[in-house]
């Protein structure tokens, strides 16, 4: 094969590649670039690194429910630090910290890493998901450490479908309905414990006082 023909034959094989790389990129929601995970909000302050940062709400638009902070945190430093705040600036929702284990607080272990959402995981969570912002927006949200201090970053607030499914928060129970009254097992005008019963003696029975109930002999 000529020199010419090599070369037309490499630049056809790169015409192709090409178009078919444009292919997969349009090729709908089968297309494999529709399979990498969305980008989450990421930031760095000195030892702690936040990443993969979201709000993630009820599945469902108009449910009741919490919602929760998700995130992966790394410490950098030497000296492990503890999560002691989330907030949310701008809203009234308060945000209640969950440790894995036990009932103490979030630590991030020196060099180490902590997962907030998912089964088994740390939690951040807001008791009523209604006042954290609408899908779709960006909620300021702010990390505050034992040693680092605050660190702030704006994070996408998004359903928890798909991708976010397993990472987010898990409907509010239904307060069960109160059971109907049962009606008194004593039947209505009957005899109290004791008075009447076989066996017992009733108050026409018991002698009066200084009665013996012996016939006197005379």
């Amino acid at each position: 094969m000529s020199r010419s023909l090599r070369h037309g034959a490499l630049a056809a094989t790169a015409i192709v590649f090409s178009i078919a790389s444009l292919a997969a990129c349009g090729a709908g929601n089968d297309a494999a670039t529709l399979q990498v995970r969305p980008d989450s909000a990421a930031t760095t302050s000195g030892d702690i690194s936040v990443q993969n940062a979201n709000l993630i709400t009820q599945p469902e638009r108009d449910a009741e429910g919490p919602a929760v902070v998700s995130a992966t945190l790394f410490n950098n430093g030497t000296q492990k630090q503890t999560l002691d705040t989330v907030s949310l600036p701008g809203t009234s929702a308060s945000v209640k910290l969950h440790a894995a284990k036990g009932s103490g607080p979030i630590e991030v272990p020196a060099g180490g890493s902590v997962v907030l959402g998912g089964k088994g995981n740390a939690s951040a969570v807001i008791e009523n998901g209604r006042e954290a912002a609408k899908n779709g927006s960006v909620q300021n949200v702010v990390f505050k450490f034992s040693t680092t201090g605050e660190v702030p970053l704006g994070v996408l607030v998004v359903p928890a479908t798909s991708f976010f499914t397993g990472f987010g928060p898990s409907s509010l129970p239904t307060a069960p309905s109160k059971p109907a009254t049962s009606p008194s097992n004593t039947p209505s005008g009957s005899a109290t414990a004791g008075a009447g019963q076989p066996g017992s003696e009733s108050d026409t029975d018991v002698p009066g006082d200084g009665e013996s109930g012996v016939p006197s002999q005379d």
